[in-house]
């Protein structure tokens, strides 16, 4: 059986008044059983790109596993239905689950494109339009930081951390929740959120705060009574921190009066006991936080005090983060100090030491350091990001809909002047076309009893709005929807046809999918346009649906 939805608040209860009403009139209408397919897609992909990373597949599969109305929930409805509503449209409704529906879906972290089915539900009217809201719910915020995280990924590249810092700025305990997993989905190594670890097996990082900073006084606070007895620390750690910033003192007083044009004569001491205390906590891990009072007069020669002890000592400093300040310029002073450590005083590797950048970093921020002529963010290793990941705040809302598609076999069409808005009937297959490059060239949709495309045979491709059309030799082809979940008529059978990945698995799946695609349509800024096709019997079907279900106007 597959386990519950990780927000116990996703129930059959997660839902719109209508659709309950609606469910109503098609119970009375008798038409509650009728065979329906819904799709569930989105019409432009998010924050001004080209594509999405489709996300939240589990949390759904979850959902339909155990969906169905407790007396409880019954309850309620008695109470919020009107008065003459029909005990017996309660009694049926007790009886749901989705023992009747059928789940296709495209595998959760592929890279996808505007109107392309991303899960396919066929099953009883009633059943699956109840299905709606939550499946929604549950794909639209995951897809759009799924998304967002793998660009931040592009502009960083490969090669840089990024850790998830958004707990705190995010819209709820349930949003931060989401985002941890979904932001690692989509190429972030670390988030700071314990909860989010303890979950999904996301790796957790962190350091101190300025608070812990700020909290020491002076060197005489360094705790040496609580060390555990097997480390290799001696008692006169202090005396060994402050030798080590006496000799780096004597030894780049010039260094120091010329990046700030100053005489450096004494770091802050109290910022100096609480590296000190952080790196006795943990010297295997000590990264300090260099911000709280000055970060090239105080913060960055009392973490290399430290970290030099440390080293004396048989152990290796991480890094610093830097949280303030002009973040390109800090960190090219930062990394040229480390250097002159490194070089002076005979430290290998002490020039490499990681350099964490934070401080409402957004993903402009991370472009505009990669282009500079004297790229600071080769002296970043990693980027901290909250608000701006975690919230979305380019655009804070996707736009997946979920539309009929067909009923009983028969095909059904929405029609909008706004033509984003317009649904392409019938129960369909999509197929990713791949070229001889071994990109992907197209996405092509058709009806689901058309024979898939061959390797190496022309598949005529046409634009589902207009009459451009183009024959494709593909070299690969890629069936889109795979089934997940196929209930049994009569005895519910949870069965989903494919075993679902972990999230590592799906997070490694992302990666190769973001690395696979041609890179001008992965491009932040002004990406070439994917082609998103239809074949020639589905763009018939789909304009004759158009004539036949559009209004006859008349001109007097």
């Amino acid at each position: 059986m597959i386990a519950r939805p990780t927000n116990p608040m996703v129930s059959s209860l997660l839902n719109e008044m209508y659709h309950v009403t609606t469910a109503y009139a098609y119970w009375k209408a008798g038409k509650h059983l009728d065979r329906a397919v819904f799709d569930l897609c989105h019409c432009k992909p998010p924050f001004g790109g080209e594509f999405t990373v489709f996300a939240g597949l589990e949390e759904c599969l979850r959902f339909v596993a155990n969906f169905g109305f407790e007396d409880s929930g019954i309850d309620y409805l008695r109470s919020v239905m009107p008065s003459y509503v029909e005990e017996e449209f309660f009694g049926s409704l007790k009886e749901l689950d989705c023992s009747r529906v059928i789940i296709h879906a495209i595998p959760e972290g592929t890279v996808v494109f505007p109107r392309v089915p991303l899960i396919r539900i066929e099953g009883p009217l009633w059943v699956v339009q109840l299905l709606e809201t939550t499946f929604l719910a549950l794909v639209n915020y995951a897809s759009l930081v799924a998304t967002n995280a793998a660009r931040y990924r592009l502009v960083a590249g490969s090669s840089k951390v990024l850790l998830e810092f958004g707990l705190r700025r995010a819209q709820g305990p349930d949003g931060s929740i989401s985002a941890s997993k979904y932001c690692y989905l989509g190429g972030f190594d670390f988030t700071s959120n314990l909860e989010a670890g303890r979950l999904f097996g996301v790796p957790v990082g962190g350091t101190h705060s300025h608070a812990f900073v700020s909290s020491f006084m002076g060197l005489d606070e360094i705790a040496l009574s609580r060390t555990s007895e097997n480390t290799k620390f001696c008692k006169d750690f202090g005396t060994r921190i402050q030798h080590w910033l006496s000799k780096l003192k004597a030894k780049f007083y010039s260094f120091f009066s010329a990046v700030e044009s100053l005489h450096v004569k004494e770091t802050n001491e109290s910022e100096l006991a609480a590296f000190g205390s952080y790196a006795l906590a943990f010297p295997e891990g000590f990264l300090a936080l260099v911000d709280t009072y000055d970060v090239m007069k105080s913060g960055v020669p009392n973490f290399c005090a430290v970290a030099l002890a440390l080293h004396s000592l048989g152990y290796k400093a991480r890094g610093i983060r830097l949280d303030s300040g002009d973040l390109s310029y800090l960190s090219k002073q930062a990394r040229a100090f480390f250097r002159n450590v490194e070089e002076e005083l005979n430290i290998s590797g002490f020039g490499n030491t990681t350099i964490i950048a934070s401080n409402d970093i957004n993903e402009d921020t991370i472009d505009a350091l990669t282009k500079q002529a004297s790229s600071s963010a080769d002296e970043i290793n990693g980027f901290g990001i909250g608000t701006q990941l975690v919230t979305c705040y380019k655009q804070p809302a996707l736009g997946c809909i979920y539309k009929l598609v067909e009923v009983n076999g028969h095909s059904r069409i929405k029609i909008s002047e706004d033509v984003a808005k317009v649904t392409i009937p019938c129960k369909k297959q999509c197929y990713r076309l791949y070229g001889e490059q071994g990109f992907a060239l197209v996405d092509l949709m058709q009806k689901d009893e058309e024979p898939a495309p061959q390797v190496d045979e022309p598949v005529l491709c046409r634009h589902p709005f207009n009459l451009n059309k183009v024959y494709v030799v593909p070299k690969r082809v890629e069936p889109l929807l795979q089934c997940y979940w196929k209930g049994s008529l009569g005895k519910l059978v949870k069965i989903h046809q494919k075993e679902l990945p972990s999230l590592k698995e799906t997070r490694e799946y992302c990666r190769q999918q973001l690395a696979a695609m041609r890179p001008d349509h992965m491009r932040i800024r002004s990406p070439t346009s994917y082609k998103v096709s239809v074949s020639a019997q589905l763009y018939d079907d789909f304009h004759t649906a158009l004539f036949n279900e559009g209004p006859v106007k008349e001109l007097r």
